[in-house]
């Protein structure tokens, strides 16, 4: 084989490894999954702010009247 041979079926090879690599697919999962987790921490934290200042607006209310 001649060496320009040998160079373009390394880079044919190079060129397949990558549309065969999972690597991209992999991360794009995970960045998908800890936004999804992130979305769910920060509607929980919403929620439960919500839930707690309205249990301290009336237990000021109630301190407020004694």
């Amino acid at each position: 084989m001649t060496s320009l041979m040998v160079s373009m079926m390394a880079f044919v090879a190079g060129i397949k490894d990558r549309f065969t690599s999972e690597k991209g697919a992999t991360a794009t999962e995970y960045s998908l999954l800890v936004a999804f987790i992130a979305l769910i921490i920060v509607a929980g934290v919403t929620l439960f702010g919500n839930a707690l200042n309205t249990w301290f607006t009336s237990l000021a209310t109630k301190v407020g009247t004694w």
